[in-house]
């Protein structure tokens, strides 16, 4: 269960970040990146942020090329939240694909793709137990 003081870095450390992406990524045409979600450690050592990249066929990309350059990102994140906290926790950067996902669920839904349901149905065969 994460505690109020965890919760409340983890709000803080999603908005700078996604303050400093904003920023960044102004340079670069049609590329987005969104924080989605930030658990910070229970000692307040790592946080894992969980990003969403929009176009999704250069999100990997992106995503890796963001670690690579975590050490930056933490310098700037350090900047904005100095006042806030004495040390800035180490950064991990995860792909976060769940709207992928869902995009995913909502088309086999509308293309009406039901076999995992009509296979899971017994079959009837007729035959008589004497």
């Amino acid at each position: 269960m994460e505690g109020k003081r965890q919760a409340k870095i983890a709000r803080l450390i999603q908005k700078e970040l996604s303050e400093i992406f904003r920023r960044q990524t102004a340079s670069v045409p049609g590329v987005l990146i969104t924080v989605s979600t930030v658990r910070v450690s229970p000692d307040l050592s790592i946080a894992k942020a969980y990003l969403s990249v929009f176009p999704s066929d250069k999100a990997q990309e992106v995503v890796d090329n963001i670690n690579r350059q975590s050490k930056t990102v933490r310098y700037e994140l350090a900047q904005a939240v100095r006042q806030v906290l004495r040390k800035c926790p180490d950064l991990q950067f995860y792909l976060d694909d769940s709207l992928d996902y869902v995009e995913n669920i909502d088309r086999l839904l509308a293309s009406g793709h039901h076999a995992p349901e009509a296979s899971a149905e017994p079959a009837r065969d007729g035959g008589s137990s004497d």
